[in-house]
């Protein structure tokens, strides 16, 4: 079947799938094994190491390339994991410039693990003009996008830094998490590489963590599967399946997060305890209109801070949530409340923290898929305490 030109909610069901060939499975089978029988040395039907290949596990990296309009899809064990194989991709001396406001444990991995072997981080604000060309030095060799950015939700012009990328001949990664290729698809915008954390809206069902990554690149796909094999950060097939088995309704789940997101923070625009909301989908955020550009819609992660300052009220209100469960994650389909300055992100010094006002009253919501009047009356009997 010709895939290219399939709408997205076909390519998710269908997307590099065919019933297996043993006995017309529809939904590829879980291979529970680690090794494969060979006729002869090296002569085998295209497996022989569950770490190298594994059928369920290359199903969905052919699933994952469909959807984000790729050619090669790549699973791996956590999104950690895809984001040390794709920064595994440079070498002492390199430099890497990173939006300033990124998820904590991407923070962590770039300034504790990979500084200590002679890889520089400069970390800007992407959103605003001129900083990241003036970023940019003769050792740049990789350029870090997360967009919608964690937890601020601040939106970067994909196409533009693609544009800047012809000129300064540097890699660009976007980390299409939030978004999912649902609604965004960063390599029709110029990225090399898209990665996501798959336990998220691709999974959608919080029970299963897995990392992605996909490029058009033959060159950049050989050099991800031998750094993904050499070191090993590869999914079981349990998990593989069930990724595969969360895409084929992200079409559908998206669409309700999506649209309880948008009513909620207009809704928490208007609540009189409610400071400021970051979500892409308001006219009021700095960044609508590029994301009106290059997403479908706005997704379902919005976050906001209380007109009080204190942590206090912003403990006693997530911990007082009755449908939103506090807890770290996102993009499952029960909704999500959490305090990025001591949970996700606390792995961020407060001053950086401070620099994207990412402070002491910020909530952070993962709106699901429930009844979106029983989200809003959770969130109202909650903003009543404080």
């Amino acid at each position: 079947m010709d895939q290219d030109h399939l709408g997205f909610g076909t390519k998710a069901i269908h997307g590099g799938q065919e019933p297996d060939p043993a006995f017309g499975a529809v939904m590829p089978p879980v291979y529970l094994t680690s090794t494969y029988a060979q006729t002869r040395p090296g002569e085998h039907k295209g497996y022989e190491y569950s770490r190298t290949h594994n059928p369920t596990r290359s199903a969905l990296e052919r699933n994952l390339a469909s959807i984000e309009n790729g050619r090669f899809g790549l699973a791996f064990s956590s999104g950690l994991a895809a984001i040390d194989a794709i920064v595994r991709l440079l070498a002492p001396g390199d430099e890497v410039v990173s939006t300033n406001d990124l998820y904590g444990g991407t923070y962590r991995l770039f300034t504790k693990i990979f500084e200590r072997y002679g890889i520089k981080f400069t970390f800007v604000d992407l959103t605003t003009e001129g900083e990241l060309e003036a970023a940019i030095t003769e050792r740049t060799r990789m350029v870090w996008v997360e967009t919608p950015s964690n937890p601020m939700m601040r939106i970067t012009d994909i196409q533009a830094v693609a544009a800047l990328k012809k000129e300064r001949d540097f890699l660009l990664v976007v980390d299409n998490t939030f978004a999912t290729p649902c609604l965004q698809r960063p390599l029709e915008f110029g990225a090399d590489i898209v990665m996501h954390s798959a336990t998220k809206y691709l999974g959608g069902h919080s029970d299963v963590v897995l990392g992605a990554a996909v490029v058009r690149s033959e060159e950049l796909h050989e050099q991800l599967a031998f750094n993904q094999n050499s070191a090993g950060g590869t999914p079981g097939p349990l998990d593989s399946y069930l990724v595969l088995r969360g895409i084929k309704t992200l079409h559908l789940r998206m669409d309700r997060h999506c649209a309880s997101a948008m009513n909620i923070a207009q809704w928490l625009e208007a609540h009189p305890k409610v400071d400021l909301v970051h979500y892409p989908g308001l006219k009021s955020h700095k960044g609508h209109e590029i994301a009106g550009r290059q997403m479908a819609q706005f997704g379902g992660m919005l976050s906001f801070t209380l007109k009080s300052d204190r942590q206090d009220d912003a403990f006693s209100l997530i911990s007082s949530l009755k449908i939103f469960t506090l807890a770290e994650s996102l993009g499952g389909v029960e909704s999500l409340c959490e305090h990025p300055a001591s949970m996700t992100h606390a792995s961020i010094p407060a001053e950086e923290r401070a620099k994207v006002g990412l402070g002491d009253s910020l909530i952070r919501l993962s709106v699901g898929i429930e009844d979106e009047k029983d989200l809003i009356a959770d969130l109202e009997q909650g903003l009543s305490l404080i």
